[in-house]
């Protein structure tokens, strides 16, 4: 069998084209690719929808003079409230890892329509959860939002992998994940209205769980884990596709599944540093995320409408850099100006190094000086977009073929981050209206911006890994018996 499979793959290998890189961008303008790429878009979205709209409405469900006074109020304190917010990540980090390995095995369409599926379904739920169990069952049902949502990213990165050609892989990653701006823009600039409409605080989680409802139908309609399983798809895309990735990747399409190298993975120092870099993000970027609102109200004095719309700024810049970052990577690699792993490093650079600067310039804001602070969140966010032309998509260039295990590592890794982050803002900000003490929380993820990017810079890498392939995986085990692989 081994012999059989060796000599298909062979054969496989010699059938392919050869690789013509002004190949890459003929095709259609509207493809199959951008069309999986448009619905992940819209899935991540729903996603980032669901999972930040708990940082507006838990102002309105501890304050109801801020928003429509004809529904439940809830005395929790900054620390309960911390704690609810962080709840999120204690289910999402558990299934990061087993997620990208089922998204190897089973594909990404099947664990996005799970995890989707199941997220908003529970999210409808959450105002009648709130009302019977207060906090702790508010935390519980999070909790598991969280473990359905842990399946997003690698499943996404599988799904990156077999469907972007290699040189448009930054600018279709970009594209797909720039959805998590487009979804915290909206929830953001959209939930303080609904909260002081008719609707009620409630109706933040009933309009957007049926968003959620509505994709995950979508999706089982149109979407694909790989060109493989597309069929409408043109024979001209699918083997651009396919030509493009056989450069990399090598992909044995009617081979049995690869076995995954955890020892080299878990012992590779590019991934290392990938895992670290990452950490540092989530660090930064999520205490961002689910503390501005708190904010906002606190040192800058805004009410939960003007709160909810200038929350939703930073992301909207954001969303639109995603967008000037990938044109300028785009001529960059075509036009072949630098090489990727100056390309990478240079982007990584410019998202974490400028908000570092200006996190730190916005520690020394006052209080009466709103607009200085608006604009130093905007740009602190805003330009984080960067980065997903950096370490973000590094872990389909380290192994295309074990992207979303990478993928589900990383993410579990930095995850934690994003429990821990929440928690800290809650012991370290004891009263709300004291900027000394925000001082020191915008320092803090100033630091670890410094710190993941120096690491990234000095000691990643690009280049496709040797455990990327099955033989020389089989050729290292019999290296080095140590080193056991387990079958997906």
């Amino acid at each position: 069998m081994v012999k059989n499979r060796r000599l298909e793959s062979e054969e496989r290998k010699i059938s392919l084209p050869p690789c013509n890189k002004s190949d890459l961008f003929a095709g259609p303008i509207f493809g199959v690719r951008h069309l999986q790429c448009l619905l992940v878009f819209c899935g991540l979205s729903v996603a980032y929808a669901l999972r930040v709209n708990l940082s507006v409405a838990i102002v309105a469900m501890t304050d109801r003079n801020d928003s429509n006074p004809d529904f439940d109020e809830y005395k929790w304190t900054e620390k309960t409230k911390s704690v609810v917010l962080s709840s999120f990540f204690w289910g999402y980090v558990v299934t990061q890892v087993p997620a990208g390995s089922l998204a190897h095995k089973f594909g990404g369409k099947v664990m996005l329509l799970l995890g989707m599926g199941v997220c908003s379904v529970l999210t409808v739920l959450t105002p009648i959860c709130a009302k019977l169990g207060d906090w702790k069952l508010v935390c519980g049902l999070r909790v598991i939002q969280g473990l359905s949502q842990g399946f997003l990213f690698p499943s996404t990165h599988t799904i990156l992998s077999k469907w972007a050609p290699v040189e448009e892989r930054g600018t279709l990653g970009t594209y797909s994940y720039s959805g998590a701006q487009f979804g915290t823009v909206v929830m953001l600039a959209t939930s303080g209205v609904v909260a002081s409409s008719s609707l009620g605080w409630p109706g933040i989680f009933y309009i957007s769980g049926g968003v959620g409802m509505v994709w995950t139908f979508a999706w089982f309609a149109w979407g694909a884990s790989s060109p493989a399983e597309y069929k409408k798809i043109s024979p001209e895309e699918k083997k651009l596709i396919e030509t493009s990735l056989g450069c990399a990747s090598k992909p044995e399409e009617n081979a049995a599944p690869m076995k995954t190298p955890w020892c080299r993975i878990l012992t590779s120092v590019p991934f290392l540093v990938l895992t670290l870099v990452h950490c540092t993000h989530n660090w930064g970027f999520w205490t961002l995320l689910t503390e501005i609102p708190t904010y906002m109200k606190n040192i800058l004095g805004m009410d939960i409408k003007s709160n909810a719309l200038l929350s939703a700024l930073p992301y909207t810049a954001m969303f639109l850099m995603c967008f000037v970052f990938s044109t300028l990577q785009s001529t960059l690699s075509r036009h072949q100006c630098i090489p990727l792993s100056v390309s990478r490093k240079l982007f990584n650079s410019i998202g974490h190094w400028i908000p570092m600067i200006t996190l730190i310039a916005l520690g020394y804001v006052g209080a009466g000086r709103i607009n200085l602070a608006i604009f130093l969140l905007t740009i602190t966010v805003g330009i984080n977009a960067s980065t997903y032309l950096g370490f973000q998509v590094n872990h389909i260039d380290l192994s295309p073929n074990f992207a979303g295990v990478l993928m589900g590592i990383t993410n579990c890794a930095a995850n934690i981050m994003s429990i821990i982050a929440p928690l800290i803002v809650g012991f370290i900000v004891t009263d709300e209206k004291n900027s000394a003490q925000w001082r020191f929380i915008f320092f803090i993820a100033a630091g670890f911006y410094f710190i993941g990017n120096l690491l990234f810079v000095v000691f990643g890498k690009t280049t496709v890994q040797s455990w990327n392939d099955m033989e020389s995986s089989r050729v290292a085990k019999g290296r080095d018996g140590n080193c056991a692989e387990s079958q997906h």
